[in-house]
């Protein structure tokens, strides 16, 4: 069995003529997990000495890159 690279689709949105995105939230899923691989471990890391702050790491590739990189692609 092969590994293929993931396909996002989303549909419904205002920011293109064919109202759906493919490209972005692919771009955006895979820069997520990139971002994810680096910084889980250290947010694990440092919730085990101040808790808010290894929370917002662990949070930023969901909160932050996901959403800035699907949202830069129009397509």
């Amino acid at each position: 069995m092969g590994v293929g690279i993931p396909i996002c689709v989303q549909c419904g949105t205002g920011s293109n003529p064919c109202r759906c995105k493919v490209v972005g939230p692919t771009v955006g899923f895979l820069a997520f997990a990139a971002a994810a691989i680096v910084e889980w471990p250290v947010g694990a890391l440092v919730y085990c000495f101040k808790h808010m702050k290894g929370r917002r790491i662990m949070a930023h590739p969901a909160t932050v890159v996901y959403p800035k990189v699907t949202n830069s692609i129009p397509i």
